[in-house]
């Protein structure tokens, strides 16, 4: 069973920046396309980012632009670059597949933008 561990979130300003990561166990993390989610509360969870294997992003319209995904298969750690932040992007955060069956869900990283 995979294990997924997010981190990095924090409370930041409107326009500040977070570099979100997903660390994951296991040696086939890098045959996965991978995405990053998020749930705000009283909404449902949400695919903002995901990356192929290759490492092709792909990004939902309300964060494109501002968000960049990345992975490093060597280290089994994916990354999630925030940039001009907004109060609608408050959420936790969570990492997990793009396709197919997802993997067990980690704790997730609480993003709050506030002034």
């Amino acid at each position: 069973q995979v294990r997924l561990v997010e981190s990095g979130g924090g409370l930041v300003q409107p326009g500040g920046s977070l570099r979100l990561s997903c660390a994951a166990s296991g040696s086939l993390f890098w045959f996965y396309a991978m995405g990053w989610y998020r749930q705000a509360p009283g909404k449902q969870r949400e695919l903002v980012a995901s990356i192929t294997r290759g490492g092709i992003p792909g990004y939902a319209d309300s964060v494109k632009g501002r968000f960049t995904i990345s992975r490093d298969n060597a280290k089994n750690t994916m990354y999630l670059q925030m940039n001009s932040l907004k109060p609608e992007d408050t959420a936790v955060y969570y990492c997990n597949k793009a396709d197919g069956v997802k993997d067990s869900w980690g704790q997730g990283t609480q993003v709050t933008i506030s002034s």
